[in-house]
């Protein structure tokens, strides 16, 4: 009788690569009585994919190699302990070289690969995603930069990536995968210390100023001719350094997750990256507490100052956290450079694994598992291809790229959100940002891989789970059809007599501060005790100031702008905006958690999906082109979009010597409808693509996807099974046909 084809040949239970396992009885060993009759008869029988089955030693052994003869009545000399030899002979000890000391094996394990791995997302989040937006404002005011300078700086790292991601991906999926990595890790570090340069080659930071209240009748000048700096020219320095951070974490999210995937059990895989991506959130989190606390620090930690950190010219040691990524990249990539191309016993998990490649019409996944395809450049035009002709990846690709359009422009403009909703400071709003990124980032993420291997979900089933969570999180969504109002600003929405301004029109100057000489230039908003917003103090018409000793509050008196409340004596006002009442806070607080939470749960899923649509052999590949695509449509035009949309908004721009700058009060209600909008239109891209996805994924035959029974040499080697000798009978069924 005909052994059972397997559609796939790497999907059988033998590896391309021979293995010894232990024996714990001298003649059995998982079910089978090696001394038995007929043992040697069956050691040559065929599987689909041309390699023999051995059962010399153990159902899964060689037979062109074995390793360890076993004769009848004697034991084995190999029935002490499993060991695992690489089919070329590769050593699968942990260390540098021939230096392995026993030592260093203890963390030759997946969870000892994970920690580092953790450590080096953990680094990149924290100097990309943390320093590098800590700290734009600071380096713009040091070196003479424009927003659209430090933009092309921000933008290099994500510009790099999609350059390098092809390939890195492709060549690195068949290479020395920790290798990889930990040279990765290294042109981070290389980055990092490169982006903090500028600091030891220029000049002492130095400025001449005056302490200048801003108040009625104060001298008050802005100058407007400004020349080009010399210092400008750092933005390629800036630029360069931030290129080799994309350069360095290509490695880290395709490689680091596919080496993840291959070396733990399938059912495991979604936990392991969802930890690795966990730490990758948490690090921006701790790049805007470390990068924060050390603008507090004078930028020449060696010079006194008079400056302090409330002046516009005040800049902080912006680059000592680089010189520390910098430090802490070379420190980690040590130990991965140490980790061999296979942990110890990752072969069972290969064996083990049950195919989920979506199935082609002409069956043209059979070309991408040969164990020789994609080691050459040659392969790489039919690689492509694959991946193009598989609807599963292009429709995950294309769902990733709208959630991370909404995860990049959130990101960027979630605190400028919170900040004109509520009446907050900028550094109030982005503190309650990240109190609600997160957890509901980073636990999102976790319990996405915790669900994917609690219920045991295959492709199909995480497609689903991924189409419900954009579905919960489209009805959250809808919460920005509410909106704080707008606290009324003197000039801007009310007339200094208290009457409604037309949108649109500005009326800053009036009959009780014509006379005071205020500037547009100067923006330094304060609180009536009418309750109402001022432009600023000499706007308020206010012509003296004290500061509180509690506190230290500025407080601006006998302004002659703001209503009397008792007889001779003028209102005052407090520096600062005034505090919101807004009643529907919480509400908007919880639904934009909600929101959050759902786009970050479908992310290791989908992640996980990516990695079972496609063959083995082109994981790697197909992690870089789903990169590309996620960076080309998502994240690098995510927050132009949103800004784009948010800009439509804005009810008082910045003046800057006639030029129009940044937008100072944005109109709430607008605000919230176009964010309601652009969310509703990407939420409903993305249930297009996870359900064109789930309809179109083919499952390959006999998988428990798939409407094909499946047949006995499949089921052998289900990805729930924890053990391998739990797959004797199976076996021993398979081998008697």
């Amino acid at each position: 009788m005909e052994m059972p084809q397997n559609p796939r040949g790497e999907n059988t239970l033998i590896s391309t690569q021979p293995f010894v396992f232990s024996s714990v009885s001298p003649s059995v060993e998982n079910g089978f009585d090696i001394n038995s009759p007929g043992t040697k008869e069956r050691c040559h029988t065929p599987l689909s994919n041309g390699t023999v089955l051995s059962n010399t030693n153990s159902p899964l052994d060689s037979c062109i190699q074995p390793l360890c003869n076993v004769t009848s009545g004697k034991s084995s000399p190999c029935s002490e302990e499993v060991k695992y030899v690489s089919a070329e002979g590769e050593n699968i000890a942990c260390g540098w070289g021939a230096f392995a000391p026993d030592c260093l094996q203890f963390f030759n394990t997946p969870k000892g690969i994970l920690f580092f791995l953790c450590m080096a997302s953990f680094l990149q989040g924290m100097t990309v995603n943390g320093f590098i937006n800590t700290i734009i404002t600071s380096i713009e005011r040091r070196y003479d930069l424009h927003s659209y300078q430090s933009g092309l700086i921000a933008s290099s790292y994500d510009i790099a990536a999609c350059v390098c991601l092809t390939f890195v991906s492709y060549f690195g999926g068949t290479g020395h995968k920790p290798r990889w990595l930990g040279l990765g890790v290294l042109v981070m570090g290389l980055g990092s210390f490169l982006f903090a340069l500028p600091q030891f080659t220029t000049g002492h930071y130095e400025v001449n100023f005056s302490e200048e209240f801003g108040t009625c009748g104060s001298s008050q000048n802005v100058s407007c001719t400004e020349g080009t700096s010399s210092l400008s020219n750092y933005m390629f320095v800036f630029m360069l350094g931030q290129f080799l951070h994309g350069i360095g974490a290509t490695p880290l999210y395709t490689l680091g997750v596919t080496y993840l995937d291959e070396n733990v059990k399938s059912n495991y895989s979604p936990v392991y990256i969802a930890i690795f991506y966990t730490a990758a959130i948490l690090g921006p989190a701790a790049g805007y507490l470390t990068g924060g606390a050390l603008l507090n620090i004078y930028t020449e930690i060696d010079r006194p100052t008079e400056l302090t950190t409330e002046n516009p010219l005040w800049v902080g040691a912006w680059w000592i956290g680089f010189l520390g990524a910098g430090a802490s990249a070379f420190l980690i990539s040590i130990p991965i450079l140490g980790y061999p191309r296979q942990l110890p016993g990752s072969q069972r998990y290969v064996v083990m694994r049950v195919s989920e490649t979506h199935q082609l019409k002409n069956g043209s996944q059979k070309t991408a598992s040969d164990p020789d395809f994609g080691k050459t450049v040659k392969d790489l035009p039919l690689s492509i291809w694959l991946l193009l002709r598989n609807p599963t990846f292009i429709l995950l690709c294309l769902a990733g790229a709208t959630e991370a359009t909404l995860i990049a422009g959130m990101s960027t403009f979630g605190p400028k959100f919170l900040e004109s909703q509520f009446s907050l400071s900028a550094s109030e709003a982005a503190t309650l940002f990240g109190y609600l990124v997160v957890p509901a980032g980073g636990g999102g993420t976790f319990l996405g891989g915790f669900f994917v291997n609690k219920f045991k979900l295959r492709c199909s089933g995480i497609i689903k789970f991924c189409l419900f969570c954009t579905l919960i999180s489209l009805f959250a969504v809808f919460i920005f059809f509410m909106h704080c109002p707008n606290m009324p600003v003197a000039g801007v929405t009310l007339k200094y007599n208290g009457s409604i301004l037309p949108e649109g029109s500005i009326q800053l100057l009036a009959s009780c501060n014509e006379k005071c000489g205020c500037l547009r230039e100067i923006y330094s908003p304060v609180c009536g005790t009418d309750n109402v917003m001022y432009y600023s103090p000499c706007h308020a018409g206010c012509s003296t100031v004290s500061i509180l000793p509690k506190g230290g509050k500025k407080v601006y008196r006998d302004c002659s702008c703001i209503p009397q409340h008792f007889p001779y004596r003028l209102g005052h006002a407090t520096a600062g905006k005034c505090t919101s009442s807004c009643q529907r806070k919480s509400l908007l607080l919880v639904f934009v958690f909600v929101v959050i939470l759902f786009t970050f749960l479908s992310s290791i899923p989908a992640l996980t999906a990516t990695l079972r649509c496609v063959s083995d052999r082109q994981r790697s590949f197909a992690l870089g082109i789903q990169w590309i695509v996620v960076r080309t449509l998502g994240g690098i035009p995510g927050p132009i979009a949103f800004g784009w949309v948010i800009d439509k908004a804005c009810l008082l721009w910045q003046n800057q010597c006639g030029d129009q700058g940044s937008c100072y009060i944005y109109q709430n209600s607008a605000m919230s409808h176009y964010i309601l909008i652009a969310g509703i239109v990407y939420k409903v891209l993305g249930i297009i693509f996870f359900g064109s996805a789930c309809l179109l994924y083919k499952p390959p035959r006999g998988s428990p996807d798939s409407a094909v029974a499946s047949p006995p040499s499949s089921s052998s080697a289900s990805e729930n099974t924890t053990d391998l000798q739990e797959h004797g009978s199976a076996l021993q069924t398979q081998n008697s046909v």
